[in-house]
């Protein structure tokens, strides 16, 4: 089982502390998460609660995640970092490309990029990009990625985005795409990519959806191999959980250690404690 710390809802400035010390604790990875811009009101409801009200205040830090991603990693040697998740339908497909790929050459090939289609069409319009057929720009873009990412010269007969030949540098290492969401729809998408990010959800409801994508992978031949699945659990505490967990196809947990002792306003200090007393107690030195 691996662990990704989240720093999300965090201030941008302990980012860096907090992956040193991760880096030096032995977790696996950090998890950064996206918005561009969070506007006051919506009309568009929040789809992860269930009052829709969004899971953050007014004035929460969300740092572009490719700066970041290309200053942590300059700070630590071996952690990985994972986007849960970033958008690129909000934005052009070439410009993601370039960031991405920036950020994964800079990191030696420790990026894994999450991505989701996107919920809040108030920020895809204040972005100047459609809502609509979202899902379907996605899945070219996906495409066109993995060709503006290999060497040599790129041409791309796409629907959304025919692109002369071109070529894009640096060219980075591997980059493995997981998709975001629970939808059926959703997990489609990440049975036909690298890998599936659960939201923050039961173990037995993160289990349903490793089998269902199990069950998409079998139908095209696919075997869950080289296929990851990093998600949040809401129950999972002590080690026989992340054991139940793991047994279950789920390869890596997404949380925030300190949640454990010190609660949501912890200082950084106390962070990087529960950090490493996370460690220590209850999962990672079992």
């Amino acid at each position: 089982m691996k662990f990704y710390v989240s720093i999300a809802f965090r201030e941008t400035k302990e980012a860096i502390e907090i992956a040193k010390a991760a880096d030096d604790l032995g977790y696996d990875g950090i998890g950064i998460p996206d918005h561009v811009i969070n506007l006051e009101t919506l009309a568009t409801p929040y789809p992860y609660t269930r009052d829709g009200k969004r899971r953050w205040e007014a004035f929460t830090d969300w740092p572009d995640p490719w700066v970041l991603v290309g200053a942590l990693a300059q700070a630590t040697t071996r952690l990985n970092f994972v986007t849960t998740v970033y958008i690129p339908a909000m934005r052009d497909p070439y410009s993601v490309a370039k960031a991405v790929g920036t950020a994964a050459y800079l990191a030696d090939g420790r990026v894994e990029l999450g991505i989701g289609v996107g919920w809040c069409e108030e920020e895809f319009t204040l972005m100047g990009q459609r809502f609509e057929r979202r899902g379907k720009r996605t899945d070219e873009m996906l495409e066109l990625f993995r060709a503006l990412w290999a060497p040599g010269w790129t041409e791309f007969d796409g629907e959304f985005y025919p692109t002369s030949r071109l070529e894009m540098e640096p060219t980075p290492p591997r980059i493995p795409i997981y998709v975001g969401g629970l939808s059926d729809i959703a997990l489609r998408r990440a049975a036909r990519n690298d890998g599936w990010i659960g939201d923050l959800i039961s173990t037995d409801r993160a289990i349903a959806g490793v089998q269902r994508i199990r069950e998409l992978r079998a139908e095209k031949g696919l075997s869950m191999d080289d296929f990851t699945v990093l998600t949040p659990l809401t129950d999972a505490f002590m080690p026989e959980h992340y054991e139940r967990a793991e047994a279950g196809g789920i390869d890596g947990v997404i949380t925030m250690p300190w949640m454990f002792y010190a609660g949501p306003e912890a200082t950084l200090d106390e962070k990087i404690d529960g950090m490493k007393r996370f460690r220590k107690d209850l999962a990672i030195d079992r």
